[in-house]
């Protein structure tokens, strides 16, 4: 079913090229880019394209009356095949505005393309915290989360909670590097103590003497700074060295979806920091539904996919605004003059430097005998205003925000 799915994503992608440049003009056209067919397809992939469409679709499907098309393509997570799809969609297809992108060096590659070129790049699954401060821009919009908040935020508040010594289990690659630097920053900053870190390679099967490492370094939370497969995989061997037992683990990135694989047995007592989760209140819930009946494998949406869809209604209501998406500038700078307000995230604002601030929430991973259903699987621990989550403007050093 998958397969058909894509290839019907192909098709209106294919259809969307055939429109022309005589007839762009009279259309709003917004590209979803992501990775669609590998470690992250499930985090982003189709899911962001579904939530792109639903979006446009709830919107009326016209933006400064002109009809809004979706088209989509695969990255395969390779940063000169993001790079060359972005150039040719701005050069030669009209593509208005990029979407969701998550791999933060095709992020920061399209951030900076997109204000050579005064289009709109609206980050939801690019996580570095680069593109809201010194690599900022005035076309690009960081929406759902970033490093920071998720390193830095979900540190402070496992420490509020009593986690207070860690030890950190780190792919050894520059997001990373960074995740494990703001979580680090955070627990130190609340009081707790760092034990120490073992580092792995990116695609590590074999987790066991890192696992060993952090047994015997007597701290209360391992801290998991890594991403995709290697989250699955290095949790579920730590429950299967019986590692759970006696530490909490902390998934600084592990997404709502990753979840089912891994099994709440395995899962179990992990905390998270999410922004968005589906059963959070009725708009969450009818989205959800909505967005799972259209879903190939019938997936419920996590926050980078729910980031797409809120990211595009208020892209396109600044285009309603500002009467056209050429200016892609103009459009960014009526993303920040509006505050923000959908279904999803709630009320919010976006900031001089990009950064796109809501609550987020310390979510926790249910035991087996409290969950009703196979997506029933977190539990709010906690609310963090966003004020207190994101970095702060003075410290980011975006060369747009006034000092």
């Amino acid at each position: 079913m998958r397969q058909s799915f894509c290839k019907a994503m192909l098709v209106a992608a294919l259809g969307g090229m055939l429109v022309g440049t005589a007839h762009a003009q009279d259309r709003v056209r917004i590209g979803v880019l992501n990775d669609q067919s590998g470690v992250f397809s499930t985090y982003q992939g189709i899911g962001s394209v579904i939530a792109a469409q639903m979006a446009v679709e709830d919107f009326g499907g016209k933006a400064a009356g002109k009809a809004v098309d979706v088209i989509t393509a695969d990255h395969q997570n390779k940063t000169d095949i993001g790079v060359g799809i972005a150039r040719r969609w701005y050069d030669t297809e009209s593509i208005d505005a990029i979407f969701d992108l998550p791999n933060s060096a095709i992020a920061l590659a399209v951030a900076n393309m997109s204000e050579q070129k005064n289009k709109v790049f609206v980050g939801s699954g690019a996580g570095t915290a680069l593109l809201t401060g010194e690599k900022c821009t005035p076309n690009t919009v960081h929406w759902t989360y970033d490093t920071y908040a998720y390193g830095r935020g979900l540190g402070k508040a496992v420490v509020a909670q009593g986690g207070k010594k860690w030890f950190f289990l780190t792919a050894d690659y520059a997001f990373g590097h960074d995740l494990e630097k703001q979580a680090m920053e955070g627990v130190k900053a609340s009081g707790g103590e760092v034990l120490g870190a073992v580092r792995h390679p990116l695609g590590t099967a074999d987790y066991a003497s890192f696992l060993l490492q952090a047994q015997a370094s007597g701290a209360d939370i391992v801290g998991v700074a890594n991403a995709g497969d290697d989250t699955i995989t290095s949790i579920k061997q730590a429950a299967e060295f019986g590692l759970t037992q006696k530490q909490k683990l902390v998934g600084l990135i592990l997404g709502m979806n990753g979840i089912p694989a891994l099994g709440l047995k395995a899962a179990q007592g992990a905390q998270i920091m999410n922004p968005f989760y589906w059963d959070l209140n009725d708009g969450t819930r009818a989205f959800a539904k909505r967005f799972a009946e259209r879903h190939p494998q019938k997936n419920y949406p996590n926050d980078m996919q729910a980031g797409v869809y809120a990211s595009v209604l208020h892209y396109l209501k600044a285009v309603d605004k500002v009467s056209g998406a050429t200016d892609g500038k103009a459009v960014v700078a009526a993303m920040k003059a509006m505050p923000t307000d959908d279904p999803l995230f709630g009320k919010g604002t976006i900031r001089a430097d990009g950064r796109k601030i809501h609550r987020l929430f310390l979510l926790e991973v249910k035991k087996p005998d409290e969950s009703t259903s196979k997506w029933d699987l977190l539990k709010v621990v906690a609310t963090i205003p966003g004020d207190q989550a994101f970095r702060s403007e003075s410290e980011g050093n975006c060369p747009l925000v006034k000092r």
